[in-house]
């Protein structure tokens, strides 16, 4: 088929080159020049594991190319996937849906045949209705023009294989023209036995956020455990581990540390938690926000323990490395990143610190110019006090803490994540703190 991605970003890029690796002819659109001009040379913006080799072999194969040029993507493809933002509104509880209605009113005029768009982005539940009436009423093809939501569920780091191998799909739909539509452009998953769910469009909008906001709900549920376990002197590891053999619960998303964060989790638990009071479900909505609470909590935790670890020695003036600025491993995607708000807390608090990254370094440098930074791992502890483990990069976890264990004045290291397996480190002359485990 021929489809446009309207919106290059964290979502959109993707997206575009995985069409293209499923044998679709893809344009990509966007509004930055300078961006397009990249993204045709093959340059890809963003990190996202597998995306630059992905990006280079299809501007190269001819299959994918990008324009800011609306008419040239509407008078080319058959089916418009809208991949555009849709941050947090000004409220702090609501999806600013700005950019999917200026996508629609800058696509509609140009549509003069039969055609599908497909939402990408996560919306209000509602929203599909509305895009709808304002597509068919712009569009010269009118109620030819079919409008289907399509919420995507990629990991960032993980975007590539998410798009190509997701563990399911969902269509929101009205029309068996746009049913037909969205199982060719994904006739190559689904034959491979990706399951589709075809649903009313608020059955979609909504399945978007409660998956989100269940890993929410999960991940600071295993938190406030884990601070059960530093108050009582348990292990969160070991719990984690034996609830997760119960089928009704599993281990996925059920790391204790410092939170979730990135463009897609805070802002989704708020807008549902939003949704939720709109609805009169009064209840939910208790619950939901309890959850966010637990988030917006962590960072003290965290501090508090990184507190406590250095023991007598006060923070006030404390060299600190803290290793992780990007909100997860596998991007360089640093908004909302519990690793930089908890960077800055220990700044604030009088420390004297020093972020490394493997990848989001150039990105945080822009959100938090204020702290210092470095791309030189084994570096980073020179004369370093304390390392706080803030993102669990493979390359913290496989590191060699004997080779490692001279460079700072002190080996003490606070992981943050709880993802290190203590001993080896211990072994090597660390003392080793964790969020909700014993022993130093």
């Amino acid at each position: 088929m021929r489809v446009s991605v309207i919106g290059c970003g964290h979502l959109g890029i993707p997206h575009a080159a995985a069409m293209a690796e499923l044998g679709h002819e893809v344009i990509g659109v966007d509004v930055d020049q300078a961006k397009v001009d990249r993204l045709n040379a093959g340059e890809c913006p963003i990190y996202e594991s597998g995306l630059p080799e992905l990006l280079a072999r299809h501007t190269q194969s001819g299959r994918l190319r990008f324009t800011t040029d609306m008419r040239e993507a509407a008078s080319f493809a058959e089916l418009h996937f809208i991949g555009v933002g849709t941050p947090i509104d000004a409220d702090g509880r609501s999806y600013d849906t700005g950019q999917v209605y200026g996508a629609i009113r800058q696509l509609a005029p140009h549509l003069n045949r039969a055609c599908t768009i497909v939402g990408k982005s996560t919306v209000t539940v509602g929203t599909t209705a509305q895009v709808t009436a304002l597509a068919q009423r712009l569009a010269p093809a009118g109620e030819e023009v079919d409008v289907v939501w399509n919420p995507e569920f990629l990991r960032e780091g993980h975007a590539v294989e998410d798009t190509l191998r997701p563990d399911r799909l969902i269509a929101g739909l009205t029309t068996i023209e746009a049913e037909k539509a969205i199982r060719a452009v994904y006739a190559p998953i689904l034959d491979a036995g990706v399951p589709i769910f075809v649903t009313d469009p608020q059955t979609a909008e909504l399945a978007k956020g409660a998956a989100n906001t269940f890993l929410g709900l999960k991940i600071s549920y295993i938190n406030l455990v884990a601070d059960m376990c530093e108050a009582a002197g348990g292990d969160i590891s070991q719990i984690v581990n034996i609830l997760g053999v119960d089928p009704r619960i599993g281990s996925g998303g059920m790391r204790p540390g410092i939170g979730y964060g990135g463009g897609c989790l805070p802002k989704d638990v708020r807008a549902f938690t939003a949704s939720a009071r709109q609805l009169g479900a009064h209840q939910a909505a208790a619950l939901l926000r309890a959850a966010e609470e637990i988030n917006e909590g962590r960072t003290m935790v965290a501090l508090g323990l990184i507190t406590r670890a250095l023991g007598d020695r006060p923070i006030k003036g404390a060299r600190v490395t803290v290793w992780g600025a990007a909100f997860k491993p596998g991007t360089n995607d640093v908004r909302e990143s519990p690793a930089l708000a908890l960077a800055q807390a220990v700044q604030q608090a009088g420390a004297i610190v020093t972020i490394h990254d493997p990848q989001a370094v150039a990105t945080a440098m822009v959100r938090n110019p204020e702290l210092d930074y470095t791309d030189d791992l084994a570096g980073s502890l020179d004369g370093a006090e304390l390392v706080v483990l803030a993102t669990e990069w493979p390359e913290y976890r496989q590191a060699d803490p004997q080779a490692l264990v001279d460079r700072p004045a002190n080996p003490l290291l606070v992981d943050c994540r709880t993802t290190l397996d203590p001993e080896p480190w211990r072994a090597t002359g660390w003392a080793v703190h964790q969020l909700g485990r014993p022993g130093k």
